[in-house]
């Protein structure tokens, strides 16, 4: 199929971005990859009235640095990740997850921003940004504002973004340089979209102890308590709390689905247990 007739745009500046977004009735659409975006428009799943193409955007490829946090522009792509086009601040899990989306030619053009704001629970950004405690930054006709990662998503493939706003960048904080981290996701084959997936993150200088389990059919879920027992008794206690923490969190998902998070939540505390016998 081909898609329904639309307009295109191509703003050279935000402001210019942000005044075609600014009429809700408009019906525009943000595209930046397009790996998502693209097949929902030969589907014509997806029908916009108009097509707004934010690739020439300088100030949605900045990367910014002071001493806790950083920020990283939405259509920066996969694959500059993974290749360290930038700085990693994160002690190797940015990139390790960049590494582990799709295939080589879908990272070429897909965007962290674009993945995010596609809101699909099983994509590995979601998890990521949710694990590490970002801030997604959100342009619109009122101005800027933050929300939480763990909270940008309402539901599956829906974010808190309005009709007429658009993701900017991604604030995330600095690892220190004694953090440990581990990301495992459950797949059938390489490539696909995860079942599961599992994010740890302990960084006892910056005190940051999160456990996630993500690709929920909705939100991802913070385990506060086996954060919490992460910070004081370690990852192999954490490890069987989060299996119960789980049952009682999830309990509208199928036994088989929790099963799954079970096994990548642990997965992910078993990385940081062996890092910490090293």
């Amino acid at each position: 199929m081909k898609p329904a007739p639309f307009d295109y745009v191509r703003p050279r500046s935000l402001p210019e971005a942000t005044a075609l977004l600014s009429d809700e009735s408009a019906n525009a659409k943000i595209f930046a990859g397009g790996q998502s975006l693209g097949p929902m428009l030969n589907l014509r799943l997806a029908r916009p009235a108009k097509l707004v193409d934010i690739r020439n955007i300088q100030a949605l490829r900045a990367v910014r640095v002071d001493e806790k946090s950083y920020s990283i522009g939405a259509t920066l792509t996969h694959a500059e990740i993974e290749d360290g086009a930038f700085e990693d601040f994160s002690q190797g899990l940015l990139p390790f997850v960049a590494r582990g989306i799709a295939y080589r030619a879908v990272r070429n053009r897909g965007t962290v921003g674009g993945s995010l704001s596609h809101a699909d629970p099983a994509a590995d950004w979601v998890s990521t940004m949710a694990a590490i405690g970002a801030t997604m930054v959100v342009h619109g006709p009122a101005g800027e504002r933050r929300v939480p990662a763990e909270q940008f998503l309402v539901g599956a493939f829906t974010s808190k973004l309005g009709a007429t706003e658009l993701l900017t960048a991604i604030e995330l904080p600095r690892l220190s340089a004694t953090a440990r981290w581990g990301y495992y996701k459950v797949c059938r084959k390489t490539g696909e979209f995860a079942k599961a997936i599992g994010v740890t993150i302990q960084d006892p200088r910056a005190g940051i102890f999160r456990v996630l389990a993500g690709s929920t059919e909705g939100r991802p879920v913070l385990l506060a308590r086996s954060g919490e027992t992460l910070a004081t008794q370690g990852a192999d206690r954490a490890a069987g709390v989060a299996r119960q923490e789980i049952e009682e969190v999830l309990p509208h998902l199928e036994p088989g689905h929790r099963q799954q998070l079970a096994v990548a939540v642990q997965r992910s505390l078993q990385k940081i247990s062996l890092l910490e016998t090293v």
